[in-house]
């Protein structure tokens, strides 16, 4: 880890000698409007690796992003270096179309332990659920950020991450695709335990989530990235534009289907992102990630 090239990746030029929450929030909220949350590989004939030489070449050399399992192994890799206290966990996350949760552990995210007190950073889940900031691993408390208000219940040591929505005004409702997003007011995130993981229990399922016909990560293109005051994201040909809390706790969202000959330019100046090989978009699943 060059942790200086890291930082000049994320554009964090804050100070980083005091292991505090400060610092850990600075870092952190630079890795996510930095490093988008993206699977462009999966459709460019790219394969996903999880060690940590390829995801640092991909992500700072490369100036691309990553999925969960790429994206919070590298922040964990910085994190350690600066002498934070990691451990990695593996959760399951909700299906609302299904209403279950994964069957099997398909995400990776990181707890941190400062001055006696344990917190969830998770830098790579993207979207609309993404956190903004780290959350105290304290459970039945609401713990408002910029996307909305998020809170932690815990049950028998199974701990649920779930997400208190906004009203949404969509200015163009003709491209518009949720069926529950008006109706929905709280959005389970994910489950997970505190039994600590190591990254070689992720290979299976990293594995899977390329390959299986049915994964979400096959059937849509997915490139999103957190902006100073909402997210951006490209899922296929549809580019979304929220604005968190635009008027009376309501997310503006603007949406718009681009043309084959406006993806490249799209991603490189709305992402900072050029793929080296030739990116097929998709969008064929229903699942709804908004």
């Amino acid at each position: 880890m060059d942790i200086k090239e890291y930082f000049a990746r994320i554009s964090y030029q804050g100070s980083y000698d005091k292991l505090d929450l400060d610092t850990l929030t600075g870092i952190f909220q630079h890795h996510i409007r930095s490093v988008p949350f993206e699977n462009l590989s999966i459709h460019c004939g790219e394969r996903v690796e999880l060690d940590l030489e390829p995801v640092y070449h991909k992500i700072v050399k490369k100036n691309r992003g990553g999925w969960c399992m790429e994206n919070n192994h590298l922040l964990s890799w910085a994190l350690k270096t600066l002498g934070y206290d990691i451990t990695l966990l593996g959760s399951k996350v909700y299906v609302p179309e299904y209403d279950a949760y994964a069957d099997e552990i398909d995400h990776l995210l990181l707890k941190v332990v400062l001055d006696g007190k344990s917190y969830i950073v998770d830098g790579g889940f993207g979207m609309a659920y993404q956190l903004w900031q780290p959350m105290e691993l304290i459970s039945g408390k609401d713990q408002p950020q910029t996307p909305g208000t998020f809170r932690f219940l815990e049950e028998n040591g199974i701990w649920y991450l779930e997400k208190v929505k906004r009203k949404q005004y969509v200015p163009n409702q003709s491209v518009s695709t949720s069926h529950n997003v008006e109706k929905e007011v709280c959005r389970r995130v994910y489950l997970f335990t505190l039994q600590p993981r190591d990254i070689e229990e992720f290979r299976p399922r990293n594995l899977h989530l390329q390959t299986a016909p049915d994964s979400l990560f096959v059937t849509k293109s997915i490139c999103s990235l957190q902006t100073t005051d909402g997210i951006r994201a490209l899922v296929g040909w549809k580019l979304t534009e929220m604005k968190y809390n635009y008027k009376d706790n309501m997310d503006l969202v603007e949406i718009r289907i681009l043309a084959d000959e406006e993806i490249e330019k799209t991603l490189k100046e709305k992402f900072n992102i050029t793929l080296d090989k030739k990116f097929v978009p998709i969008n064929t699943s229903r699942l709804s990630l908004f």
